[in-house]
């Protein structure tokens, strides 16, 4: 289910919000090694398949880092800000990797509003998301996101 904000107040009266799932995501090996090769973290756990099938996972994992960054995919999927003049990622706070995402492994974003505080003209919108892998108990990541939102004014 997608959330939709149009305005600061309605992000505001937002805090405490749960903003439901993401689609689910299959991790595939292509998509590991591509991530290998645009950061240059090429450990074996993650990219040589017949390594990793002897290592402590059992198989490929993906790094830490893409399963990070798969929250810039979910949260679309989980709010939409309309009536945007300017939206900027602030940062992160307190990022946690409870669990090794293995190759084959379906992910989906979770996602919950912690806090929604003003700012001058802007909203400061901290949205946790935990990368949910099918069939486990913990999650591949954790996160709680920062961004910022400065809205066009409200037209009746």
């Amino acid at each position: 289910m997608n959330h939709v904000f149009n305005s600061a107040q309605a992000l505001l009266a937002a805090e405490g919000t749960d903003l439901g799932h993401s689609e689910w995501l299959t991790i595939s090996q292509p998509r590991i090694d591509l991530f290998a090769e645009a950061t240059g973290d090429h450990q074996w756990i993650h990219v040589d398949p017949q390594r990793a099938a002897q290592g402590p996972f059992g198989a490929c994992i993906a790094h830490g880092y893409l399963t990070q960054s798969l929250v810039n995919l979910f949260l679309p999927q989980l709010l939409t800000i309309d009536n945007l003049a300017m939206g900027v990622n602030y940062g992160s706070d307190r990022v946690r990797f409870p669990a090794p995402v293995r190759v084959g492994a379906r992910v989906r974003g979770h996602g919950q509003i912690l806090r929604a505080e003003q700012l001058a003209d802007s909203v400061q919108l901290v949205v946790r998301v935990s990368v949910e892998i099918e069939g486990e108990s913990r999650p591949g990541c954790v996160i709680d996101t920062i961004s910022r939102y400065t809205f066009n004014p409200v037209t009746e």
